[in-house]
């Protein structure tokens, strides 16, 4: 049996292995050759407070209105666990019964949900601004018990005008958090309220972990783009400022170099569960995209690699040296040979083999029969596209939240 095991006191690390977990379950986000790190690096940068894992953007008050209700109440670090699940998946039937339920997360497993919209979207709360407890899910519920003795003493104070020591308690969320509506949470949908829209616009604008992103960017153009595949297809892509515009080209030029790598892998896997169906798939798209890759010579040639590799690390200075290298090997073998050639080479299918073998060991599935049994014929083929496809749900929302009037429930 495998586990996986982190501190309490790491917000971020807690996350991203939450996130990597519940990733194993989606098709288009599997990361089977370990390029999650520079890949998520360039989501961050772009899409602050994101993961691919949420579906709706008004989680963001759902739950900063559930925490400010249940300290209202003052729920003690003892009880907080249970009672903030118990406040989380009550909204899972209040969000069902309303007029805009799509997105609802733990709809069909109700009670029994693992995975709380809490634990999803705590890291986003704070990078919006929304949150103001600097710390980890677990880390503010022990701290609880504390904050309500300061808020006691801060409030004899005043009561006795002892200006000396009158000393301010910080609070936990936005001092300026939005009101839940009144019927709130026994009536709830993910519809946003027009109010409700221009507040998570402000956070992404003037939240710093936000600024000169191109969410940020997004959110203050009111632009919707929903059929747009990919952030360097907007429209307005010359408008955006130099550094944004910088960081699409690298972005871009790493999805469509590293798209060959998981077609690769995918089609040495179908060889070797002897599909022809999946030979035939794998061949045709790995040819189209070295076609793809043939078509920028320029772009590819002039690509500076110190530069990357510096705008990578600004997103995530931990990128392991074996990803380095990795990625290094790759991007050199994909630029120098034809698709015929690079498929076919026993170098580059070492690569590939090496590099999923290092990191799943025993559970590898090239030239492992058993491991296969598990491959469903097609795994992390997908291009990257950095958050983008969730990013234009979350955006969608608070466009569409510009548009209702201020009564709008």
């Amino acid at each position: 049996m495998s586990a996986f095991v982190w501190l309490d006191y790491s917000e971020r690390e807690q996350r991203k292995m939450l996130d990597l977990v519940d990733l194993f379950k989606e098709h288009d986000t599997r990361d089977e050759l370990g390029i999650a790190s520079v890949r998520d690096s360039f989501a961050d940068q772009f899409f602050p407070g994101t993961s691919t894992i949420m579906t709706r953007a008004r989680y963001f008050l759902l739950l900063a209105w559930t925490y400010q209700r249940l300290e209202q109440q003052r729920v003690s670090s003892a009880q907080i666990s249970a009672r903030a699940r118990r406040a989380e998946t009550d909204l899972i039937e209040a969000i069902e019964r309303s007029d805009d339920k799509d997105g609802n997360i733990g709809k069909y497993a109700k009670t029994t949900l693992k995975r709380l919209p809490s634990g999803i979207y705590w890291q986003g709360l704070s990078v919006w601004g929304i949150r103001t407890f600097a710390g980890a899910q677990i880390q503010y519920h022990r701290s609880l018990d504390q904050y309500y003795a300061q808020l006691n003493r801060h409030s004899r104070r005043t009561a006795e005008r002892d200006v000396e020591h009158d000393d301010l308690v910080a609070p936990n969320w936005h001092a300026g958090l939005i009101a839940p509506p009144e019927d709130f949470p026994h009536e709830c949908s993910l519809r946003l309220r027009r109010a409700d829209a221009e507040y998570l616009s402000e956070r992404i604008r003037l939240s710093p972990r936000c600024v000169g992103s191109l969410l940020a960017e997004l959110v203050t153009r009111r632009q919707n783009n929903e059929s747009v595949d990919f952030v360097w297809q907007l429209p307005f892509i010359a408008e955006l400022p130099p550094k944004l515009r910088e960081l699409l080209e690298h972005a871009r030029n790493f999805s469509e170099l590293m798209h060959g790598a998981p077609l690769l892998y995918n089609l040495i896997l179908a060889e070797q569960e002897h599909s022809d169906e999946g030979v035939s798939t794998f061949r045709r798209r790995f040819s189209k995209w070295k076609q793809l890759i043939a078509g920028r010579p320029l772009v590819f040639a002039e690509w500076k690699r110190a530069r990357f590799w510096e705008l990578a690390n600004t997103g995530n200075p931990r990128i392991s040296s074996p990803t380095y290298d990795f990625i290094n090997s790759w991007w050199d073998f994909a630029l120098g040979a034809d698709a015929v050639s690079l498929r076919e080479s026993p170098a580059v299918r070492a690569l590939i083999r090496d590099r999923e073998l290092r990191l799943k060991k025993n559970l590898a599935r090239i030239g492992n029969p058993r491991a296969r049994e598990l491959w469903n014929g097609d795994s992390g083929s997908a291009q990257l596209e950095y958050r983008w496809g969730i990013s234009q749900r979350l955006l969608a929302d608070i466009f569409e939240g510009f548009e209702r009037p201020d009564a709008s429930a």
